[in-house]
């Protein structure tokens, strides 16, 4: 008979590892002592369990919260559980806004009189400074040097921040510029899978110390979207904004809304000529078409026991590309040898493998299949070398596909995915003049040619295959096109190391792929300048320039605003297209190029042999290599130690400083949402799948912006713009930047694209900074309209803070991904659905409408709907129901508030006493 379920400040165990005993969570009492109900479980839910249990109390999960995830069968409704973050990480994109609040937020308690001190964080953060350098220089052995020198030109003042931080605030880690991107970092280095903490001999088990300690699973919130990837490696957690990354650094629950849990069976291995990126690229093609937003996808099958924890971080680092929540490997034996191979200490391999046994969280080949809500099968064996592209990470194309793919979009409309070209675009051939000669080119011709991005720089298969295809390439006496800008950006120091053992550095260089830092560059839109007849050949001449990368999105203008064709490909793939200098070329008919003696080298001669890849991958997986690389992780180059950097409790705000100044969200006295919104005029317009991209660009700032005229006016030259990603301390240049990006289209400006939008009822074309300046001074409030997947993309706060400083008090579209919908409610903006079958076109809605709102109160008290009649100039209206889009009764508490930044604020105020404080961090593994 089944006991019913434990108490969970009772159900706790004990476990022996490294001649240690130590505490963990009894997740077998928690489901009544029933095996095989646990087996049923999905692992992401049970390391969910675990930790809601074992932080059961006041603010926390309750008892009854416990027992329904505990009780949790296939097809449920959702519920949210509250739960304690382990660990923060940070990129420094999204973590110098995160430590400017909390630093703000001091300065404006210190203002009231209340102990800024009071202000630390509650959980370990771990910031790794990989989001700010560009590919200024590439092409030769100096580009390394020269680009970091930069880097600190730019970026001095920035780090300074990040340098005072670590001494003012408690249990923050700075991982300097140059180290690694941060996602691979924490692959190789900083996750743990399993930690310990001190623990109490009686009632629950996470307390004050007495000498015992508990061993709990990792969870861990990432202010990055592909946080996932570490679900690779067996750990749990995923991206946020930055905003939630702050409540959850300041000790408040995070609210887990328990999603679907989709199962993906593989079975197969991968056949020969097809690498880990394909796989990637099949996969989030297949669970777009699925339908996974929002989910927690759980992989399975025999299939994951062929791929190493390099390929499954691969894999799981798309995740917000197939929309999913969590993209989750179980803890197995292949964790263990990761481990093992990246220099963790016996201690910690051997503590991973004894809890995970233990705690039911370590998957033995022979485990039974959990139950899923849904499972999607793909078979390894099926899976063909592809792109994605040429403006989506789900539209994978077979290699042999692509070149047809693409002369088909050249003429199509762009609503249909096209290029818009006329017929005499699409032919026109442009001649570049360029030191080794003139080229002739037209559409299509590849002017970026990158192996970047953590996505697959994690993975040494496909890293040794572009060496080997690279060297076989130099062999046959082919080179790559003069106008090509080619760059090798990994993601850790410890792949430049294996290649360079391996003999296969030096043909990469030989072709053009020099190692041009380490760090988030061409990825995230800091690609530098384009050669300067490819730039010149795209603003006069009209080129449609073509981009191919090792990457994980390519959204159009995010690699670079003048390149407008962007494919996802492996890395040989990238080297492949780099020698061919377009992306119109079927690789499977047509050659890369000619030997010296004028026969045709075709791509299948190149393709290194599977055997001797797997060869050298035994070579990579040396714990010493990984030590070596790591042992002065934290330490950073001359440049960092050189920076000088402020001390003391308060940060010391410029405010002549262009690039940090203190953020304006805490002295917000924007009055909360009200229970009706009247007379609200449309900023702008947008149609299906508009990005965080669109809304908040990370790229180049253009000169002739808002943006860049507020530098300007400011005199900063518009050679030291830098990327708006950089730009982020400066709310003045993030506001002017919202809606803005080169390529979004406003609808209410529908024959042109970037920042536009109509001041109405005027009629008046303007930026939609002035324009939100105009309303704002005439008391009038604003709103968005949008389509499906609104927000979708990276998970960053300034899509949400950036709409905020506008005026923007919601958002109205068909439907919404699932960070972005967070920042807006933490932003105190309300996220409005339209009802099922309503959209803005099937209601007639143009955007020059007059709107009111009503019952915003009572939809977030009782989940009623949101009535909005929207007014057309010729006084005839429509009127419709809406439903605010809430996932919790907190986030419902956040909007009543006026959003997180006030609800935080407030509350230190009235307690006016510092947080109690928590053991922060054990020493890394």
């Amino acid at each position: 008979m089944t006991e019913r379920p434990a108490d969970p400040s009772r159900a706790v165990a004990r476990f022996d590892s490294g001649g240690r005993r130590r505490r963990r969570v009894d997740l077998l009492a928690l489901v009544g002592g029933d095996p095989d109900r646990l087996a049923r479980l999905p692992y992401t839910l049970r390391i969910l369990l675990e930790n809601a249990a074992r932080t059961c109390g006041p603010g926390f999960a309750t008892p009854a919260e416990v027992a329904r995830l505990a009780a949790w069968t296939p097809g449920g409704a959702p519920f949210a559980v509250p739960v304690r973050v382990s660990r923060v990480l940070l990129p420094d994109s999204s973590g110098l806004p995160a430590l400017m609040d909390l630093a703000a937020l001091r300065s404006t308690l210190d203002r009231a009189g209340v102990d800024p001190g009071c202000v630390q964080p509650q959980v370990p953060v771990d910031v790794v400074i990989d989001h700010s350098v560009m590919v200024d220089h590439y092409g030769s052995r100096a580009a390394l040097s020269l680009n970091v020198q930069r880097e600190y030109e730019r970026n001095a003042e920035r780090y300074r921040v990040f340098k005072w931080a670590q001494g003012a605030f408690a249990g923050c880690r700075v991982v300097p510029p140059g180290m690694g991107i941060v996602h691979q970092v924490h692959l190789e280095r900083l996750a743990r899978v399993v930690d310990v903490a001190p623990a109490v001999s009686d009632g629950p088990p996470d307390g004050p110390p007495d000498g015992e300690e508990i061993a709990f699973p990792e969870f861990v919130l990432g202010g990055d979207s592909h946080t996932p990837m570490v679900n690779g490696l067996g750990v749990l957690g995923w991206g946020v904004g930055g905003v939630e990354a702050e409540a959850a650094l300041l000790g408040q629950p995070y609210l887990v809304s328990v999603p679907r849990v989709v199962g993906v069976r593989l079975t197969g291995t991968l056949p020969p000529g097809s690498t880990t990126t394909d796989l990637v690229l099949t996969v989030t093609q297949r669970l777009r078409q699925v339908g996974v937003v929002g989910a927690f996808v759980e992989f399975t099958g025999p299939g994951c026991g062929h791929l190493s924890v390099p390929d499954r971080a691969t894999i799981a680092n798309m995740a917000p590309e197939y929309g999913a929540t969590a993209a989750y490997f179980p803890i197995d034996d292949a964790t263990l040898t990761y481990l093992h191979q990246t220099g963790r200490t016996a201690e910690q391999v051997a503590l991973v493998a004894d809890y995970g046994r233990a705690a039911g969280l370590f998957r033995e080949a022979d485990a039974p299949t959990p139950a899923f809500d849904a499972v999607v099968d793909i078979d390894l064996s099926a899976v063909e070398p592809s792109l994605a592209g040429p403006l989506r990470p789900q539209d994978r194309l077979p290699l042999r596909a692509v070149a047809a793919d693409f002369r088909a979009r050249l003429t199509r409309p762009r609503q249909d995915g096209g290029f818009g070209l006329s017929e005499a675009a699409a032919e026109r051939r442009v001649t570049l003049a360029l030191p080794d000669g003139s080229r002739t080119v037209q559409a299509g011709a590849v002017a970026i040619a990158a192996i970047t991005a953590c996505t697959n720089t994690s993975n040494p298969g496909v890293m040794l295959a572009a060496g080997l295809l690279a060297r076989n390439a130099v062999a046959a006496g082919l080179s790559v096109p003069g106008f090509v800008k080619t760059s090798l950006a990994p993601g850790s120091r410890v792949v430049t190391a294996y290649l360079e053992a391996s003999g296969l550095l030096a043909p990469l260089e030989a072709l053009g792929f020099y190692l041009v830092g380490y760090g988030c560059t061409t990825c995230s839109g800091k690609s530098g300048p384009l050669p300067g007849p490819v730039a010149r050949a795209v603003e006069d001449e009209g080129l449609l320039a073509a981009a191919v990368v090792s990457s994980n999105r390519n959204f159009e203008g995010r690699i670079h605003r003048q390149v407008r064709a962007a494919y996802l490909a492996s890395p040989p793939l990238v080297v492949a297209y780099a020698l061919a200098g377009r992306v119109d070329i079927d690789l499977d008919q047509e050659p890369l190029g000619h030997d010296p003696a004028g026969r045709p080298v075709f791509l299948r001669d190149l393709w290194p042999d599977p055997q001797e890849v797997a060869g050298l991958l035994t070579r990579t997986g040396d714990p010493a290599a990984y030590r070596r690389a790591y042992a002065t992780l934290f330490d950073g180059t001359a440049q960092w130690r050189r920076l000088d950097a402020p001390t003391g409790p308060l940060y010391p705000w410029d405010p002549d400083s262009t690039y940090v100044l203190e953020p304006p969200f805490f002295a917000d006295e924007t009055p909360p949402l009200p229970d009706t919104i009247a007379g609200a005029r449309v900023l702008g317009v947008f149609g299906d799948a508009l990005t965080t991209d669109h809304i908040a660009p990370a790229g180049e700032i253009p000169e002739d912006s808002e943006a860049g005229r507020y530098l300007r006016d400011r005199g900063v030259a518009a050679g030291d713009f830098n990327a708006y990603t950089m730009r982020r301390g400066n709310h003045h240049v993030m506001a002017r930047g919202i809606f803005a990006h080169a390529r979004i289209h406003n609808l209410l400006v529908p024959e042109r694209s970037g920042g536009v939008t109509r001041k109405l009822p005027e009629g008046t074309e303007t930026s939609v900074h002035d324009a939100a300046a105009a309303y704002r001074a005439e008391g009038v409030p604003v709103i968005v309209l949008g389509g499906r997947d609104y927000g979708m993309g990276s998970s960053r706060d300034w899509a949400a803070k950036g709409p905020a400083l506008l005026g923007v008090r919601c958002v109205l579209a068909e439907s919404f991904e699932r960070i972005h919908r967070a920042n807006l409610i933490a932003l105190g903006i309300a996220p409005l659905r339209f009802r099922d079958g309503d959209s803005r076109a099937s209601l007639g809605l143009t955007g020059r409408e007059v709107y009111r709102l009503d019952g915003l109160h009572a939809a977030m008290e009782a989940g009623v709907s949101v009535t909005v009649r929207a007014t057309r100039p010729d006084g005839e209206s429509v009127t419709f129901e809406t439903e605010l889009v809430l996932a919790a009764p907190v986030e419902a508490e956040t909007l009543r508030a006026g959003g997180l930044f006030r609800r935080v604020r407030d509350g230190l105020m009235a307690a006016k006493t510092p947080a109690p404080g928590v053991a922060l961090r054990p020493a890394v593994g």
